[in-house]
């Protein structure tokens, strides 16, 4: 039997009611399926004493502290000084996610963008990697990115992409990188390959967003991190190259962005 490639799940939502009856099952599965790292991500601050402890809970989960779009209207009241200060915690690896998100439009534009602007300065003071979300937003959040590249530099991902061609290609022209999950895999989603496709290998990292948006063959399931490979399997093959050779480059890169995550994780969980 082939021995899995070593992979990272760079995002998924451990404290999702999904996960709740089966998460050691959950993290089992993932281990198994050669996912040695998974970073659970954060939809609101105040819930940071979760995700703080699911990373406690399991050796190889991480977490992020941060504030989702949907939620910003949430969390007016949050400072640069509490994600810092929240950020400290070794197994805190990234903040956000944080973004812009006009599809659903869950919070007042305007909250969201102070939220982003927040969430971005505490990147840009702790070296955290921002994790980005962006949806149906592409014009404002590119100039968001630009005005705050400007006020000094941040690590950042754009995380889940489902975005234009523009903002990636001004993403990577910001020194961000493009992370893809299991729309990549969707038969409808060639536009997304194509964009993929034309990403720098070195900019590249894969993630589930579980429980949502399983990759094919696992559509209509609950996503789980265990399915990474999936995800590079169909991004391997827009690059052209095999999953073996693909997946020390994404290792490298998500080394290189999460620079608190431990290159080799526990095996126990």
């Amino acid at each position: 039997m082939m021995t899995p490639p070593r992979l990272t799940d760079t995002h998924c939502h451990l404290d999702f009611p999904d996960f709740a009856s089966d998460l050691p099952g959950i993290i089992a599965r993932a281990r198994a399926a050669g996912v040695h790292r998974m970073v659970t991500i954060s939809t609101r601050v105040k819930k940071s004493e979760v995700y703080q402890g699911l990373a406690e809970r399991f050796e190889n989960v991480w977490f992020s502290v941060g504030t989702h779009p949907h939620n910003a209207a949430e969390e007016p009241e949050v400072t640069l000084d509490e994600i810092i200060r929240l950020s400290q915690h070794p197994k805190c690896v990234a903040i956000g996610e944080a973004g812009l998100d006009y599809h659903y439009d869950k919070s007042p534009r305007d909250q969201q963008a102070a939220s982003f602007r927040l969430q971005i300065a505490a990147a840009r003071q702790t070296g955290l990697p921002l994790v980005i979300h962006a949806r149906a937003a592409d014009e404002d959040m590119i100039a968001i990115l630009e005005d705050e590249m400007g006020k000094g530099a941040f690590p950042a991902i754009l995380h889940c992409f489902s975005s234009g061609a523009e903002l990636a290609r001004v993403g990577v022209e910001l020194g961000l990188y493009v992370s893809f999950s299991g729309i990549l895999t969707f038969r409808n989603s060639t536009e997304i390959r194509k964009i993929a496709a034309e990403i720098p290998l070195e900019r590249l990292l894969v993630e589930t967003d579980a429980p949502y948006l399983a990759p094919v063959p696992h559509r209509g399931k609950t996503n789980e991190p265990a399915f990474t490979a999936h995800v590079a399997g169909v991004l391997s093959e827009v690059k052209g190259m095999t999953l073996a050779a693909l997946a020390p480059i994404l290792e490298a890169n998500t080394n290189r962005v999460f620079g608190r995550l431990p290159r080799a994780a526990q095996q126990a969980a």
